[in-house]
């Protein structure tokens, strides 16, 4: 590097980040060492994820997108400035946020309500397995369905194969793909843990998945997708946080000082042990983008946001599938939903493609609609339509996306989708 000087470096990284992009594959293909290779962080940090060497959670990260003036491309597009060409001017293109959504296959409805974070998307597939293995297929497809269609396909683990095995896996990811409306979509050859080639997959993000279009003028509507209390064990009364939510804004902007209502809330035992769900109003005390403080959040890109709620109701991600706005301004609570919707042709998550029965009245199905997974059970049913009743409520609006799961050998399977109707 470099011909800028460091203050006007640290002046291009006050950003916040603009865009979400997913990491989706099978488990182990890699994704979250390709996540560290972009952003040097690892974001498997639950103790149990450690242990087991697999994701759990979902894990975030901020990444930067820089561009070298001067140097040729693929080479100029690099993840830190310091990595540019000597004698090159880096220029900051942008900053992302990583959703590195697990891979296993128990943990399907985790990646499910981490697709609804998602602008764009990372399929990552190891080069040492035959394409497509079962959770391939089903991320592909959930990806299709939640409406995340800016993807970029990444054969990883390239450095563990012949170079001959390395394009027959090439072939079999373009079978996988040939017919699909991601048929045309880049293959980039990396591998995650050498860190070779990320200047061509960074380069194939900038072309492949832009910063969509926001609508900054729309009252605030945020996804909850974790939920945390802060303070160390043993901190003195005085000197506690109130509790932190993550996620992302969908619209408009929220900024310190705001009022803001969560729903549908928490759950409330009235007598009689009837059950409600109380939505909670608060103040925004803070905003962070990982260790960015900010004065106001815009769509895109991961967000803390410091509250003055008691830290014993975020806690431990109690909070996560709720929705954050202005008091009055919220989507409607939904005990019920009635959609019109679609079941596949076969269960993709499984290896063997059983195929897909019809819905039967009184069968339980889990519901994802954005970050909320509920369970419902099944109260009308025709062909195209069907109402669900739903064991905890949901914040949905009328054209939701919602993806529909059931029980299939012991496992919640991916088997349709659905629309949200008035």
């Amino acid at each position: 590097m470099s011909l800028v000087d460091k203050e006007e470096i640290e002046a291009q990284r006050r950003r916040q980040p603009e865009v979400n992009i997913g990491t989706v594959g099978h488990v182990d293909h890699g994704k979250t060492t390709l996540v560290q290779a972009i952003t040097g962080v690892w974001t498997a940090k639950h103790s149990e994820e450690l242990k087991r060497g697999m994701t759990i959670k979902l894990g975030y990260a901020t990444g930067e997108i820089w561009y070298c003036e001067g140097a040729e491309e693929p080479d100029a597009y690099q993840p830190a400035p310091e990595k540019c060409p000597p004698g090159t001017t880096p220029k900051l293109l942008r900053k992302v946020s990583f959703v590195d959504a697990p891979g296993h296959e128990v943990l399907m409805a985790t990646m499910l309500s981490g697709a609804a974070l998602m602008d764009g998307a990372l399929l990552v597939i190891a080069a040492n397995e035959k394409c497509p293995q079962p959770q391939t297929r089903e991320h592909f497809v959930a990806l299709d369905i939640i409406g995340v269609r800016r993807l970029v396909i990444v054969q990883n683990k390239v450095d563990v194969v012949t170079p001959e095995q390395a394009k027959k896996n090439y072939e079999e990811i373009r079978e996988f793909l040939r017919g699909t409306w991601a048929e045309k979509l880049p293959v980039i050859p990396v591998s995650a843990l050498h860190k070779v080639n990320i200047d061509a997959l960074l380069m194939a993000i900038e072309a492949f998945i832009p910063t969509p279009q926001r609508d900054l003028s729309k009252p605030p509507l945020m996804f909850v997708a974790r939920s945390f209390d802060v303070n160390k064990p043993g901190t003195p009364p005085e000197k506690m946080v109130g509790g932190v939510l993550g996620g992302s804004l969908v619209q408009g902007v929220l900024r310190v000082g705001d009022e803001i209502e969560i729903a549908p809330g928490v759950r409330v035992e009235k007598k009689g042990g009837r059950v409600e769900y109380e939505p909670l109003v608060t103040e925004v005390v803070s905003l962070r983008f990982d260790n960015l403080e900010v004065e106001e959040a815009k769509p895109g890109g991961l967000v803390a946001v410091g509250t003055k709620l008691d830290p014993s109701v975020t806690k431990a991600d109690s909070l996560v599938g709720n929705v954050v706005g202005k008091p009055g301004h919220l989507p409607p609570t939904y005990n019920t939903l009635r959609l019109e919707y679609r079941l596949l042709e076969r269960v993709v998550g499984t290896k063997d493609l059983v195929r897909v029965q019809p819905i039967r009245v009184r069968e339980p199905l889990m519901i994802t609609v954005g970050t909320a997974i509920t369970m419902g059970i099944v109260t009308r049913v025709t062909s195209d339509e069907m109402e669900v009743a739903l064991r905890r409520p949901v914040v949905a609006w009328p054209g939701a996306h919602v993806a529909i799961s059931r029980q299939v050998r012991g496992r919640w399977r991916l088997v349709g989708w659905g629309v949200v109707k008035d």
